[in-house]
């Protein structure tokens, strides 16, 4: 489904966002132990889902203005406030969707994760002879907070580049930023420079490509010229580095999700 930009208005006019946009948010909330969740300084806002076994997914990140609107017409409903605010569907939220189900003449549809599912995603469903994951759920969840730092920090709309290129781009402060950038991006670039330098040459590349710009691994170890079938094996060598790193920060730097 194409989607439209969303894109905030002046003065007391609300946000201008497709009705495509908004439900394809909805239809991501509309599931079990699912919470929007955004804050002040966070540009992005999130949907979460609770696991049931003390882990919590990440399921999308998109524009706040996204969330505003939702709140500004019902659809959804806060269910804890403070600093952080989460949101759950509301009864309108899902008249709403029920309405365009009718409309489209599909009946109810139930939203599924893995609608386009990563390269780590994929890797994870794998399975050695014994039955051993070739990812364990740690290094999903690694390879997910990188991603949503990566997002949060509003690298995704810069071209790819190698990791040592952005990694000098956010050492110089050249890439391109708002002029004045929310706390939250600021702190994401932080974090996102932190795990690069710390997986290193190789590593950084194949994660970057992989995790933030969600690049197959095949087509990651063409461009890097390495050898069929290793760049599965860098992965997660990454993923293992990457979680060091995050197990090392504590949880004062942990992010939501």
């Amino acid at each position: 489904m194409a989607h439209s930009t969303c894109r905030a208005q002046t003065g007391a006019v609300a946000p201008a966002c497709s009705t495509d946009d908004l439900l394809h948010v909805l239809r991501q909330l509309d599931r079990s132990g699912a919470q929007l969740v955004v804050a002040p300084d966070m540009p992005k806002a999130m949907i979460l889902c609770d696991l049931g076994d003390g882990r919590t997914e990440r399921v999308a990140v998109f524009d706040r203005e996204l969330a505003e609107m939702l709140a500004l017409k019902d659809w959804i409903t806060c269910c804890r406030s403070g600093r952080v605010r989460s949101y759950s569907l509301s009864p309108d939220g899902a008249a709403a969707l029920r309405a365009q189900d009718e409309q489209d003449g599909s009946g109810p549809r139930r939203a599924r994760y893995g609608a386009a599912e990563t390269p780590v995603a994929v890797l994870a469903r794998r399975r050695d002879k014994t039955g051993t994951p070739f990812l364990v759920p740690e290094l999903v969840q690694a390879a997910d907070r990188l991603r949503e730092d990566f997002v949060m920090a509003q690298l995704d709309t810069l071209s790819p580049m190698p990791a040592e290129r952005l990694l000098r781009g956010l050492q110089e402060r050249v890439l391109p930023c708002p002029n004045i950038a929310p706390p939250g991006t600021r702190a994401a670039r932080r974090r996102v420079m932190g795990a690069l330098q710390d997986l290193g040459p190789g590593l950084s590349d194949m994660v970057l490509r992989c995790c933030c710009h969600l690049e197959g691994v095949e087509s990651a170890e063409q461009a890097m010229g390495w050898s069929a079938r290793s760049g599965k094996i860098v992965l997660r060598i990454g993923l293992q580095r990457l979680k060091l790193h995050y197990d090392c920060l504590g949880a004062d730097e942990m992010m939501l999700g």
